[in-house]
């Protein structure tokens, strides 16, 4: 039998001494053994080093860790120190094979001093003289089993085998710890790859490309606050060279806000193809988002229609932020008389129209841009936004740009979506 290690051992495991020193120093080992134990969360890497050094500690010939399949119907082999017979994934019948099976089914630890005398043990190495199987349980329920084969006959002595149950006890704690930890990384990393597909989706939902409108230049770009987002602007091409352009900002955050908006802009689409005026469009879209939205739910949007050919734009706001509106270096609102957020309650929606000469500017945007906040919480505002608007340089992405540099090194608390149309 192998040379015990002293306290200062660097192992996992304290050995077994050949003469028990007492109860205190055989709780400090535990306790050694125990944290350490404790602090490895890697399901994988727990199983392979508790295997080996026990093995080692020990001068065990096999160590063994079945874990109890999802089925409940088998114990499946998920470390392995010494064995040449057996590999990881080697499944025994719970009740049926063996002493790992009889172990699983009873919760009873055996001991088979003479391996050739007991009904239960299934021969693997051809030396085994002699093997211990012990339950690691977890609030009366078998978890896993713990097993260790020597090549000696009756090679664990009482002493040994109340250290290996107390290691086990302490082992059947980590293992379900670090399958919980194994799980959660799972499912976090599921969360991830849905997110980062529905990101995918989200973004090919907006334009690919700025519209080409003789005479204007009409340009959008959107920053989600997270992975997707509720915000959400549109080119929509109508009859007669006309254009639609929506900005949309979606109540919550997240995959929610991103089905709502979708559903949307899907029903927005259909109804403003069919040549409706913009009050004529929220109207009946509000009609349909009433019905169906969930309580709570509303969506604020502005839509207008660009009609190059007259220079015009008209424009319906669902409760969203007035659009800006800069002429002759001068900054106004483009207001709107009546117009609740779309899915709370029914009601009309009302239209303004403006001229836009040459030199004109029209900003459409979400309070993800006037209420970003810098490190001392103050916010970008609609005087800054104003100044933005004037700059000679203006583009849809300087603007969020702009924003971003002001709320850093912080991110954005909220979705940022612009439409910026220049004549």
């Amino acid at each position: 039998m192998a040379a015990s290690p002293t306290l200062n051992s660097p192992a996992l495991f304290p050995a077994p001494p050949a003469v028990r020193p007492g109860q205190i120093q055989e709780l400090l080992e535990l306790q050694k053994a125990a944290k350490k134990i404790s602090s490895i969360l890697d399901l994988d890497q727990l199983i392979e080093q508790v295997v080996t050094e026990i093995a080692l500690s020990f001068g065990c010939t096999e160590a063994n860790i079945y874990l109890r399949t999802e089925t409940g119907e088998h114990m499946v082999l998920a470390g392995v120190h010494g064995c040449t017979c057996n590999r990881k994934g080697h499944q025994l019948r719970i009740g049926k094979d063996g002493m790992v099976g009889y172990v699983a089914s009873t919760g009873q630890m055996r001991y088979a001093p003479d391996v050739s005398k007991d009904t239960y043990y299934v021969a693997c190495e051809p030396h085994i003289r002699s093997e211990v199987a012990i339950p690691l349980e977890i609030n009366g329920k078998v978890i896993g089993v713990f097993t260790a084969s020597h090549t000696d006959l009756d090679a664990f002595p009482p002493e040994q085998i109340r250290l290996l149950q107390a290691l086990c006890s302490h082992l059947a704690v980590a293992i379900q710890n670090a399958q919980l930890f194994q799980r959660e990384r799972r499912e976090r990393e599921r969360m991830s790859r849905e997110a980062d597909e529905a990101r995918v989706i989200q973004q090919s939902l907006f334009p690919k490309s700025s519209p080409y409108i003789p005479g204007f230049a009409v340009m959008g770009a959107s920053i989600p606050a997270g992975a997707v987002g509720g915000d959400w602007y549109d080119f929509i091409p109508l009859e007669d060279d006309r254009w639609g352009l929506v900005l949309a900002d979606v109540s919550g955050k997240g995959t929610a806000a991103a089905l709502l908006m979708s559903a949307t802009r899907g029903m927005l689409r259909s109804l403003a193809e069919a040549a409706c005026t913009p009050g004529e469009v929220l109207t009946r879209l509000n009609r349909l988002m009433v019905d169906d939205f969930p309580n709570g739910r509303f969506v604020t949007l502005v839509y207008g229609v660009l009609d190059p050919n007259d220079r015009t734009l008209t424009v319906a706001n669902a409760g969203h932020l007035p659009p800006l509106v800069v002429s002759d270096g001068k900054a106004a609102v483009i207001s709107t008389e009546t117009g609740l957020p779309l899915g709370l309650a029914l009601g009309g929606f009302s239209e303004t129209t403006v001229k836009l000469p040459v030199g004109s500017r029209v900003l459409f945007y979400t309070d993800g841009i006037t209420e970003a906040e810098d490190l001392q919480e103050q916010e970008y505002g609609a005087e800054r936004l104003r100044k933005h608007l004037g700059s000679d340089k203006i583009s849809a992405d300087t603007l969020l740009q702009d924003v971003r540099s002001f709320a850093a090194p912080a991110p954005l608390h909220d979705d940022a979506s612009v439409i910026l149309i220049q004549a």
